[in-house]
């Protein structure tokens, strides 16, 4: 029989793994745009409801330039990207900070032309950082050229790649998409050479490419796992498509519902949803298992309540959620598009996409507001956290906290 005390360190060390198994199911990286999963959740838990710019803040720092990408993290390092468009020549400046403290760590920087023409919401550094934990890819414009560069954790740039010119009145926002050893790339634009395109992770050198019809989009593509099958999912040029992410072919095609995208699609029990604002607005579920052109066998519901063109949605249980850019946030059921509740969340224009946890969900606006609402059929407003300064970015989550960006700081929110 073993000693009582040695019996008790033995209970102590097994009480302590399971506890670290606890954490390290909860705790996620954030690394690319929207998450882990594509879609703004975190399986993360009690994360903070509440914030002012001093109240909760475990520390803020002044970001240089201008930027509407969101943070991304990945273990104790925070990527973000921003634009000096002050500076001759102009940079599009790629920052690594300590998680820990909000110090950079390091900083590096590529020349970049501005294009003649942006859209007022949109900046020069709008494509959120995607990670794998071994290096950081990130794009920009060098009008006309599309730009991917490829940096290692210590800042040393590995590649720099242009898949192709870019033309679009509004500017660009193409956020890098990673999967398996690739690097997927939204290049729809108003051209007729418009395409997707996916490029080696290690070298750069490009793997496949996909011809499109040539009209502008914003949306990042998303995989999601299909009943086994993997897709990659994107609205554009005139339509929602399906490829294949190994090898670019088509899988199928949904004409409109109108010509231009920004919000980022979801999908959630079995379900395909989107939201779309020019010039028609709404939103729209799919069923997304058919083939060739779907338009007419797996649209399940268009409905123009609460849809919008910026912000990207969000899904938990039964629902999906959305604010709108005027404001309006509404919850449906993901099935049958039945609207359950519509609210205004304040008074200016929303441009962040939704996040969310558990079943609360933070939706900031340009104003500087952060509401925070249940994830519910019944509308619950839980809190209402004031920064001040504009927010175009959307919050990220990663290990108990919240990297919020607005148009000075970098907030990290939390204990």
């Amino acid at each position: 029989m073993l000693p009582m005390v040695h019996t008790r360190r033995l209970s102590l060390a097994a009480c302590l793994v399971l506890l670290l198994g606890v954490v390290s199911v909860h705790a996620e990286d954030w690394p690319q745009w929207r998450g882990p999963r594509g879609d703004g959740t975190s399986t993360e838990t009690n994360l903070p409801l509440k914030w002012s710019t001093t109240e909760n803040v475990a520390w803020k720092v002044a970001i240089p330039g201008r930027g509407y990408s969101s943070p991304t993290i990945w273990g104790d390092r925070i990527f973000l990207t921003t634009c000096l468009e002050n500076q001759d020549p102009v940079k599009h400046v790629t920052l690594c900070l300590d998680r820990r403290n909000g110090k950079v760590l390091w900083e590096q920087s590529l020349p970049m032309k501005l294009p003649k023409l942006i859209h007022k919401r949109n900046s020069h550094a709008s494509s959120t950082v995607a990670t794998d934990g071994k290096h950081a890819y990130v794009t920009f414009l060098d009008a006309p050229r599309f730009i991917v560069g490829c940096y290692d954790f210590d800042g040393k740039l590995v590649w720099q790649k242009s898949p192709g010119e870019f033309h679009s009145k509004h500017g660009f926002c193409s956020a890098p998409l990673l999967y398996k050893d690739l690097v997927i790339l939204n290049g729809d634009q108003d051209d007729p050479a418009a395409y997707i395109v996916a490029l080696d992770k290690t070298t750069g050198e490009e793997k496949w490419r996909a011809k499109r019809s040539g009209t502008r989009s914003y949306t990042p593509p998303v995989v999601f796992d299909v009943h086994g099958k993997k897709q990659l999912v994107f609205s554009g040029s005139h339509g929602v498509d399906s490829y294949s992410p190994d090898d670019g072919k088509l899988i199928w095609h949904m004409d409109g519902p109108t010509e231009q995208y920004v919000a980022s699609l979801i999908y959630h029990n079995d379900v395909l949803f989107m939201t779309y604002g020019f010039p028609k607005l709404g939103v729209m579920g799919i069923n997304p298992d058919g083939t060739g052109n779907i338009t007419k066998t797996h649209i399940l519901y268009n409905e123009p309540k609460g849809g919008g063109y910026v912000p990207s949605p969000i899904a938990y249980g039964d629902y999906f959620f959305n604010v709108n850019d005027n404001g309006i946030a509404t919850c449906r059921e993901c099935k049958t598009g039945k609207l359950m509740w519509l609210e205004r969340l304040g008074q200016r224009l929303h441009s962040a996409s939704a996040t969310g946890w558990g079943s609360y969900i933070y939706f900031p606006d340009n104003d500087g507001n952060t509401y925070v609402i249940k994830a519910s059929p019944t509308f619950e407003l839980v809190a209402k956290n004031v920064t001040g300064e504009e927010i175009n970015a959307s919050i990220s989550i990663s290990r108990g906290q919240l990297f919020l960006r607005d148009m000075k700081y970098l907030y990290c929110i939390g204990k």
